[in-house]
């Protein structure tokens, strides 16, 4: 089918209900009513677009002649591009809104650099991270038009659409005279200050430049900042001094040009991310360009919000300015609950916490979640790991009501999947088990507080070897060796032929759990109360409560049966069955009897 045809295919299907809310729904009402939606009212799901569908395979070389290291396209090989694009995904709407999704988070769609690596180690922007042009798509996905035209049918079926955005860094364009080592070491602030060239002991520059602390980020002083040799000298290669879009970007002067990042201390906001050009978001002009770029993206498109890559290397500031001029700009387009999450990847709530409460962002990803889940779940962690995980909601700017919006997740495209980290923490075990812990993680996602996230191919059982492009394997009949030769969670089939079922038990199990969540609003918005937990695999059990409702969540994640009292509110007395058996009377006013058989789930609900 063609790009257009299959374009015109979905838009026809437009009319359908919006991802299981109010069945029946006309295209009308559900675009009436998306807007209204608060972001913990959503399922996301996350694709890579060049891994999922490809529906025009003329632009699998995004228009670059020569061979794959110049286009990028190798469907053989796992670091080059494959040819998924926006027309394929479109075309697979039907598939994602089946499986209870109501908003797709899109990898970055902006055009890359195609090729980039040292002789022997090259690979390709397939994830689209490497960005060169920051205002258009890349080619080889295809064209705004058909972003547009992704948009509006998601608009029209009632379902969002969240860009993954990026500040940090662009395509690694930018070398270094006085470095041939790979990667270049990192030059420390104090050691190769701004104001000497190549060290306390150079010649002086930058004459009058303050420094680029918060009192002193202001257009006046960044005036002063002239020279860019303080640490390396930095140089554009022939033929690349006009490869960024906006124009501003080529301009040496807003970047850091300090060397690679070391991860540890200055060099987290001020190093290169693996020798991609680190921007000086210092600058009050690097600040204004991408206020202007990604403003641009919310005025053209009307998308629903942004995940933005890499957020913990960029100084507070910077968000501080960025993230309510985002906001300001969503709602003057009509859109009032634009949901912004950033990306800040460390397991510590009080580190994720703190970019709520320094840097001012809405919610991050809840890297928190995914850490204790991965101990409890597919670990050997006792059930107090989640206690004290949901314990310290209250560290998030707003508290446990904020904690509603994290974004939760089991695994991604840099980390990996969490059928994965089941084969690796349990090695040896039966097919079986793996399926029942991946199932009972993906309860834990839907249940729990926070906005659930599926990885696509999740459920599918994708598992994979590893992290980054180990998890990144191809929805469509894969040529990747390293992919194909992977079991499938729950499935008998790999990933040379198309995965899109809707059969497999992966799938019918998260339909199951999102339509748990959408019947039922205290799953999405009510209050989580931790109500058991012990040192050792077991039971845990939580109640989300809203409006006077309570509903009974209990896991036992360990390979025995469970069965204890549960405190519960006193007027909850009478209970009925959403998942799994639940006894029907409380034992006494406040406590209820929970039995269940091992890597099970039960949602039991209080009749009023």
């Amino acid at each position: 089918m063609s790009a257009i045809a299959r374009i015109g295919s979905a838009l026809a299907v437009a009319g359908l209900l919006a991802a299981g809310y109010a069945p029946g729904a006309s295209a009308q009402e559900a675009g009436a009513s998306y807007r209204e939606r608060l972001p913990q009212d959503e399922v996301v799901y996350f694709v890579l677009p060049d891994r999922f569908a490809n529906g025009s395979p003329d632009n699998d070389r995004g228009g670059v002649a020569g061979g794959r290291l110049q286009h990028g396209f190798d469907p053989t090989h796992k670091g080059f591009y494959h040819g998924g694009d926006l027309a394929g995904l479109l075309s697979r709407l039907d598939y994602i809104q089946a499986l209870g999704a109501t908003a797709i988070w899109l990898g970055p769609i902006y055009k890359n650099k195609p090729v980039q690596g040292r002789p022997g180690r090259e690979s390709s922007g397939y994830h689209g991270y490497w960005i060169t042009d920051f205002t258009q798509v890349d080619p080889h996905f295809g064209t705004r038009e058909e972003f547009k035209a992704l948009v509006d049918a998601l608009h029209a079926r009632g379902m969002k659409i969240y860009l993954d955005i990026i500040t940090n860094h662009t395509a690694d364009v930018i070398k270094y005279r006085d470095c041939d080592a790979d990667p270049c070491p990192y030059r420390a602030l104090a050691d190769y200050p701004y104001t000497r060239r190549g060290g306390i002991d150079g010649a002086p520059i930058n004459d009058g430049f303050l420094g680029d602390d918060a009192a002193h980020q202001d257009a006046a002083n960044f005036a002063r900042l002239r020279d860019v040799d303080y640490a390396y000298q930095a140089y554009v290669p022939d033929g690349e001094q006009d490869s960024k879009t906006p124009a501003w970007l080529n301009d040496l002067r807003y970047y850091h040009n300090r060397g690679d990042s070391t991860w540890k201390g200055e060099s987290v906001t001020y190093g290169d991310f693996s020798g991609l050009d680190d921007l000086l978001t210092e600058h009050p002009r690097v600040v204004q360009g991408f206020i202007d770029i990604f403003g641009q993206w919310i005025d053209d498109f009307g998308v629903d919000g942004f995940r933005i890559d890499t957020a913990r290397h960029v100084n507070p500031e910077f968000w501080q300015a960025f993230v309510p001029a985002m906001l300001a700009r969503a709602k003057a387009r009509g859109i009032p609950n634009f949901h912004i999450f950033g990306e800040v990847y460390d397991p510590d709530p009080g580190v994720l916490a703190r970019f709520t409460r320094v840097d001012r962002y809405p919610t991050v990803l809840d890297f928190a979640f995914q850490s204790a889940v991965a101990d409890a779940i597919a670990g050997k962690a006792g059930t107090d790991r989640l206690e004290r995980l949901f314990f310290l909601d209250a560290d998030y700017e707003g508290g446990p009501p904020a904690a509603l919006q994290l974004p939760t997740f089991l695994g991604n495209h840099d980390m990996g999947r969490f059928a994965h980290f089941v084969r690796k923490a349990r090695p040896g075990i039966g097919a079986d088990e793996v399926l029942k812990r991946v199932e009972l993680a993906h309860a834990l996602l839907f249940l729990a507080r926070g906005v659930p996230v599926i990885y696509y191919g999740d459920e599918q059982g994708f598992a994979g070897d590893g992290g980054d492009q180990d998890a990144r394997q191809d929805m469509f009949a894969s040529q990747v060796a390293s992919y194909n030769d992977d079991a499938l969670v729950g499935s008998m089939q790999t990933t040379a032929v198309e995965n899109f079922a809707s059969d497999g038990p992966l799938f019918r199990t998260i339909a199951r759990l999102a339509g748990l969540r959408r019947d039922d609003p205290s799953l999405r918005r009510g209050e989580m109360r931790v109500r058991y937990a012990g040192d050792a695999p077991g039971l845990f059990a939580f109640s989300r409560l809203l409006d006077g409702a309570e509903t009974l969540v209990a896991v036992n994640t360990g390979d025995k049966p469970v069965s204890a009292q549960v405190l519960v509110d006193a007027g909850s007395q009478r209970w009925e069955s959403a998942a799994g058996s639940c006894t029907p009377t409380s034992s006494a006013p406040g406590s209820v009897r929970v039995e269940l058989p091992p890597l099970s789930y039960s949602v039991c609900r209080a009749k009023p």
